[in-house]
């Protein structure tokens, strides 16, 4: 809090009402005021995976739909912060205009409930979440949906308000992918397992949430088609990276999981004492290599002996 207020940062999101206790007290330190966001719980189905819905009642986000009013209040009553916005984010990989819609209504619902209350809301903080084509999903193109989403501020008398959205996954998610070489074969009584040298550490989101990406061999093959789990070779029967797919394949080919570039890298891990992967950065013809492949002695460096 104290680097960030020494930054100058524009808006706190504050989930929580002793966080905002906590940010108080910081800024009256420093002898400056926290301009504050408070993220609300508008209680709205997301329709993604449950472990990626973050604007329902039972999930840990936010405040909830019925104690915002009365939080805004202590905010305002406090001489560290400065109310300047409101915050909603509901979950990712939402392919439905719907919820984003229904959200919307309840955040606006809250702005005037607020303002009522004699406290100002300057900007409205929708978060992101849209979705992106992992396997034949549709989600609505980013321009169709923010037009919606300013239509129904504009309906609801609230266009003159400045509006934050937070695109994320949308831009990135497709523009990156997992390059893995096949190791082994291993035909089985009940299933065909191929394995390759990328594992559950290096792409996390199919053993988190059970997610599909598309998986396509760089070259063809003379090998006949079979169905195979895509494993790697870490000690877990949740390190796959797909299952049953149909692929033509031999050792030493090399495979694309497709639909990488978000939320891959940035929860990669070194679990099993693996290296993270080298980062290659693809423009046009060009390549760049924009992160080195870690080493055992990058993982070992920052450990100290006992004597």
């Amino acid at each position: 809090m104290r680097r960030a207020l020494e930054a100058g940062i524009g808006c706190f999101n504050v989930e929580s009402e002793a966080e905002l206790d906590v940010l108080d007290a910081v800024a009256c330190d420093m002898g400056v005021r926290a301009p504050v966001s408070i993220r609300v719980n508008p209680n709205v189905d997301a329709k993604t995976h449950p472990y990626i819905s973050t604007g329902l009642k039972g999930n840990k986000f936010g405040i909830a739909h019925e104690r915002v009013v009365d939080t805004y209040r202590h905010a305002a009553a406090c001489r560290g912060l400065s109310v300047a916005g409101i915050d909603c984010h509901i979950g990712s990989q939402i392919t439905d205009p719907g919820p984003y819609l229904d959200a919307m209504d309840r955040v606006l619902d809250l702005v005037e409930a607020i303002e009522a209350a004699g406290v100002p809301i300057r900007h409205v903080d929708f978060g992101g979440g849209l979705g992106i084509d992992y396997a034949d999903d549709a989600p609505p193109a980013a321009d169709h949906l923010w037009q919606l989403l300013l239509a129904r501020m504009d309906a609801r008398g609230h266009g003159h308000r400045k509006i934050f959205i937070e695109p994320g996954r949308s831009l990135v998610g497709n523009a990156g992918v997992c390059l893995t070489e096949v190791l082994y074969l291993k035909p089985g009584e009940h299933k065909n397992f191929l394995i390759v040298d990328a594992a559950m550490n290096d792409l996390p989101r199919p053993a988190m949430y059970e997610a599909y990406h598309r998986i396509v061999p760089l070259q063809p093959s003379p090998a006949e088609p079979r169905t195979w789990d895509v494993v790697g070779p870490v000690c877990e029967s949740g390190d796959w990276l797909g299952r049953d797919r149909d692929l033509a394949v031999q050792p030493g080919d090399l495979l694309a999981v497709l639909s990488a570039g978000a939320y891959c890298m940035s929860m990669a891990s070194n679990y099993n004492t693996r290296g993270r992967a080298a980062e290659v950065l693809v423009d046009g013809d060009r390549t760049r290599l924009i992160r080195q492949r870690e080493s055992v002695a990058d993982q070992l460096r920052l450990e100290r002996g006992l004597s």
